[in-house]
């Protein structure tokens, strides 16, 4: 991990210092809202789907008994968002914060549904999510699978660079992305 290794305690740190894990962004193309319980049949229907997953490290999360392991992770980790199409009202995908580190919050976890794809979306979601945590942290970061082209160029796109590699917890490989208050300027 570049400049400093993820600390599990630092959401004390973001709790002190009023970082909003579950906030409500709105844009012109998409909503998010706190991830809830009651989301899981409506976000299922998208992550149904066998080629959002097909780049990731976790290629099979388009099962149900891998999304419901994954959409529990994602409720107990208290950061994680439900995208809504702002024009419909359709649930369109996730994504969620973590806290990494002193001044670091980590955004991933992303995915969208196919249907809006081709990087509109995902665009102004990161945007929105930069946006909020560059009130209260000088640094962001994005874990990716080696192999997820599609993720790696979407955070190329909203200025993101390659920062290093790292190790999950459970020993699958990623590379590190990162952006720097300085350098994001609301894009």
């Amino acid at each position: 991990m570049p400049d400093e290794p993820i600390d599990a305690s630092a959401g004390a740190t973001f709790r002190s210092i009023g970082f909003d894990l579950k906030p409500i962004l709105k844009g012109t193309l998409i909503e998010l809202y706190p991830l809830q319980p009651g989301d899981l049949e409506e976000l299922y229907a998208v992550a149904k789907d066998p080629k959002i997953w097909e780049q990731h490290p976790k290629w099979d999360r388009y099962k149900r008994e891998v999304f419901e392991q994954f959409f529990a992770e994602r409720l107990a980790g208290g950061g994680s968002l439900l995208a809504r199409d702002a024009a419909t009202g359709q649930v369109i995908g996730s994504s969620s914060f973590k806290p990494a580190g002193n001044d670091v919050i980590e955004i991933g976890w992303t995915f969208l549904a196919r249907s809006h794809w081709g990087g509109r979306y995902n665009g102004e979601m990161k945007r929105l999510m930069l946006q909020h945590a560059f009130r209260h942290v000088d640094r962001v970061i994005f874990l990716i699978g080696p192999g997820n082209l599609r993720s790696r160029r979407a955070v190329e796109k909203i200025g993101a660079t390659y920062a290093g590699e790292a190790m999950w917890a459970d020993g699958m490989p990623h590379v590190v992305y990162a952006i720097e208050k300085s350098g994001f300027a609301g894009r």
